[in-house]
């Protein structure tokens, strides 16, 4: 059996740009029922989530019987929770808050095989569909994603020696930890955060590296992608459920609905 292609490797290679949501229920059904929903990818959120490696598994088979790709964000940049991940059957990885080009390294290095880096040898798991891929160890790291998230003005600033470290795939900028470094958290669209978010984009494009973003509605994100965002993100499960709740209960109210905000998802 061969090793499926990372499809969302190959989109980064691509002019579209893919546009994914997260997930924040941890519900496997809800996860199924977004990647029916249109979105090229999703990202499981294993950061701000209580969610374990079981439940990320049965998640992980959700969304493989839909359209959407799967990104998994990680709760921390831990070898550890790479190798049990990895092993898990996640394709590409999003580590949170990378500060440094050292932190990149180490964040690369735990997806890669002795030899590469020092991620643990195991033969029979889900990724090696149960070692039914004959060659997965020879083969393994050309299908993993590596996103790194920049989410302060010193990760932002040292971003041209992150970018130069071998075995990045993306960068994504990760809009409400930013906001809140600079001083204004919950305030995502403050001009400074968006002149930030700015720099960021131009910095990723000058080095040939994708950079991501999520943002909380069409509008906000529209103007990511005018920016030269090369994917993005919308939402989540949790923020689509409220906000369509909301809306109808305004609307059987007479009330007006309350679902904007000030760019969380």
């Amino acid at each position: 059996m061969a090793l499926p292609v990372n499809r969302f490797k190959q989109w980064l290679g691509e002019s579209r740009v893919p546009v994914g949501t997260w997930l924040m229920t941890a519900s496997p059904n809800v996860a199924e029922a977004i990647g029916f929903a249109g979105f090229d990818y999703v990202v499981l959120d294993m950061e701000h989530v209580p969610v374990d490696v079981p439940q990320a598994i049965a998640i992980m088979q959700a969304v493989a019987g839909t359209p959407a790709d799967l990104v998994v964000r990680l709760p921390w940049n831990d070898s550890v929770m790479v190798k049990r991940v990895l092993d898990s059957g996640a394709k590409t990885l999003m580590f949170p808050y990378i500060q440094n080009a050292e932190e990149a390294r180490q964040a690369v290095a735990s997806t890669r095989y002795p030899g590469r880096g020092f991620r643990g040898v195991a033969a029979v798991h889900r990724a090696s569909r149960y070692g039914t891929v004959k060659n997965y160890l020879q083969e393994a790291e050309r299908e993993i994603g590596v996103i790194l998230q920049l989410e302060t003005p010193e990760a932002i600033a040292a971003l041209p020696e992150i970018a130069e470290v071998d075995g990045i795939d993306a960068l994504f900028i990760g809009p409400g930890d930013l906001a809140a470094a600079m001083g204004h958290i919950g305030d995502i669209r403050h001009s400074e955060v968006q002149d930030a978010i700015g720099e960021a984009v131009v910095g990723c494009r000058a080095h040939g590296l994708p950079c991501g973003i999520v943002g909380a509605d069409p509008a906000l994100v529209g103007e990511y992608i005018a920016k030269g965002f090369a994917f993005v993100a919308v939402g989540s499960d949790m923020s689509l459920m409220m906000g369509r709740a909301q809306e109808y209960l305004a609307t059987l109210r007479g009330e007006t609905s309350s679902t904007e905000n000030s760019g969380v998802y």
